[in-house]
């Protein structure tokens, strides 16, 4: 049935451009990822359709396939009332495919990328059936006369006995009459009772009529039971090339096993150009024919063939040639058959691969799942240690501008820690910096290891393989790359190693505190000299009581103790807020690089998982 998009209805034709899009797009998604024999299935697919569809879309290419002694060229000799087809007395010898072709123009191609060398051109206009007659004459020797005298392939006129103008048969509205007559035979009517049903019993009595100008190919093809390899190989490749398969069993094989599990059980996608003639008819009763339609159709519906036409015939009397060959004509007619045979194709192939499919949408990695990975690439990446570095050489740098002038000169022989982290950003340029943590040690490869799997499993989830596998294997295929991004990011981030403006005032006071210490003291040493010396006495000022340079000397040491102990507890907070800067800028830098090694290639796995589930779900919900 045709769709409707935008208003637009799609042909047949261009549906199945859609789906082989499908296709297309899922192999190139499946590459690497699904299991090779799979996607080689599939490329046969694709190369077959992409064949195909460059050929006539005039001819429908039907092909009668069956087991030894099924009487399949006898089949043949019937449809196309010659006698091309050879039939041998005991055993079938058809040893390479035959094709009686219906329209030349186009065929020549077709035939050739089929592989059929051995062919008969009808003329045209010539019909598709003979006629009862005709078929029933065939003989044991390979030569029907009538056959040949009613066929104007075979050089002479038609029989004057055809009627002028034949009724068309019904085809597959023929079938619906054969069922019927299947379904009482199988609930036993009475035996005088005719269980024909009309329009079979008409159209047996017509000579049949052409295809109106549509191109046809007849096959009659190797057993495919056959004992020579090479016979099997020709069928097992035509099987998979022909636009209608008509499968041509008799009573005693029916149920061969070989027919079944080799052929038809893969078939059930193709249900809609797939034909079963049930050949031999006549040699069974009505009784037995209605238990042996009945018992073939439970086995096809078992096979998932419940809605392929089964037709009982008789290549010999003619007995159901007419309602096969209604089939035959309305594919030819249709012109369709191509098409639905490449989108069965198409749809088995999608069927192999719906198990590789998720079940639902791959959802994106969670942001709790993207701060554990940043968290667990920060410890990697030394993080906490370039904090504590950045809180410790704060507060070196404040005693060493804010400390007593007398003692901060010891600061100078305490190691900076940035700088044994090679972190200083005055010592060497930003892009030849490297530090000293992007040696990683055993611990920090498996804490990123560690974060990379935990990571993949949660990216994840419980998708389906290979998809599974393959996040997993996107997420932890990125360890090579984390190295230099996370020493890079730590180098490249601002850790703000300069000194505080404020710094400078409290070493100026500082050192005032100290000048008047030093003033203080000095004033009593002259004083003291003085003495020792019995020189008159210098007169010292007083304030409130106090002389000046003993207020000198201990306004000096409490100011240095003060402002000590302010530019201490000033320097901690300093110093805890810039760690505090430092941290959530490292942290921020490798959440980036979590985004853009890790989270990136994982992303992108996640988004082929659904791309690839959603190429096959189109092509299998069309």
């Amino acid at each position: 049935m045709s769709q409707k998009i935008g208003g637009h209805e799609l042909t047949p034709a261009t549906q199945l451009t859609g789906v082989l899009g499908g296709l297309h797009r899922a192999q190139e998604l499946g590459q690497d990822r699904v299991p090779e024999d799979v996607l080689d299935r599939l490329r046969v697919v694709l190369d077959h359709a992409a064949g195909r569809r460059s050929l006539s879309a005039e001819h429908t290419v039907v092909g009668l396939f069956g087991p030894t002694g099924s009487g399949k060229s006898s089949l043949v000799n019937a449809l196309g009332g010659t006698a091309a087809a050879r039939v041998a007395a005991r055993r079938p010898t058809t040893s390479e495919p035959l094709a009686l072709v219906w329209g030349r123009e186009g065929s020549g191609e077709l035939l050739d990328w089929l592989g059929v060398g051995s062919r008969v051109e009808l003329p045209d206009g010539a019909p598709l059936v003979a006629g009862a007659a005709g078929a029933a004459q065939d003989s044991t020797d390979g030569t029907s006369s009538d056959a040949l005298r009613s066929h104007p392939a075979a050089g002479s006129r038609p029989r004057e006995d055809t009627p002028a103008a034949p009724r068309r048969a019904k085809g597959l509205r023929d079938i619906l009459g054969v069922r019927r007559w299947r379904q009482a035979l199988a609930s036993g009517a009475p035996s005088g009772e005719s269980t024909t049903p009309r329009d079979t019993q008409d159209t047996q009595d017509t000579q049949g009529t052409d295809v109106r100008g549509a191109g046809l190919i007849l096959l009659d093809l190797p057993d495919f039971d056959s004992t020579t390899q090479a016979h099997r190989d020709v069928v097992l490749r035509l099987a998979g090339q022909v636009d209608v398969l008509v499968w041509v069993v008799d009573p005693q094989k029916y149920a061969d096993a070989a027919l079944h599990h080799g052929f038809l059980r893969d078939l059930a996608t193709h249900q809609a150009v797939t034909v079963v003639a049930l050949n031999q008819a006549d040699r069974l009763d009505q009784a037995d024919l209605g238990a042996v339609l009945s018992s073939l159709t439970g086995i096809l519906a078992d096979e998932g063939l419940q809605e392929a036409p089964v037709v009982p015939v008789s290549a010999q009397t003619g007995q159901g040639i007419e309602a096969l060959a209604g089939i035959i004509r309305d594919f030819a007619q249709g012109r369709t058959a191509a098409t639905l045979r490449i989108r069965a194709d198409a749809a088995r192939a999608a069927a192999d691969l719906v198990p590789f499919v998720a079940h639902d949408v791959v959802a994106a990695p969670s942001g709790d799942a993207r701060a554990v990975l940043a968290d667990e690439l920060a410890q990697a990446a030394g993080v906490p240690l370039v904090v504590d570095a950045v809180r410790s050489s704060y507060r070196r740098d404040a005693h060493a501008a804010m400390g007593w002038p007398v003692t901060r000169w010891l600061a100078g022989f305490r190691p900076d820690p940035l700088r044994r982290l090679n972190l200083r950003r005055q010592e060497v340029l930003p892009e030849v910096r490297r530090s000293s943590i992007a040696r990683a040690q055993p611990a920090q490869r498996a804490t990123v290891d560690h974060a990379l799997r935990i990571f993949g499993t949660a990216a994840s989830g419980d998708v389906v393989e290979p998809w599974r596998t393959s996040i997993r294997e996107a997420a932890r295929s990125t360890t090579g790359d984390l190295a230099d991004a996370l020493d890079s990011a730590v180098t490249g981030a601002e850790l703000e190693t300069g000194r505080r403006r404020w710094w400078g005032l409290f070493g100026a006071l500082q050192w005032v505190a100290l000048a008047a210490l030093v003033g203080g003291v000095g004033w009593l040493g002259v004083l003291a000299v003085l003495a020792f010396l019995q020189l008159p006495a210098l007169e010292v000022p007083r304030v409130e009581g106090f002389p000046v340079p003993t207020l000198l000397i201990l306004g000096g040491f409490g100011a240095g103790i003060l402002l000590g102990v302010a530019a201490a507890v000033l320097a901690r907070w300093g110093a805890r807020r810039r760690a505090a800067r430092v941290r959530r800028r490292l942290l921020e830098a490798c959440a980036r690089v979590a985004d853009d090694v890790v989270l990136h290639p994982v992303l992108d796995e996640v988004r082929r998982c659904n791309d690839f589930r959603d190429a096959v779900l189109s092509v299998a919900d069309r």
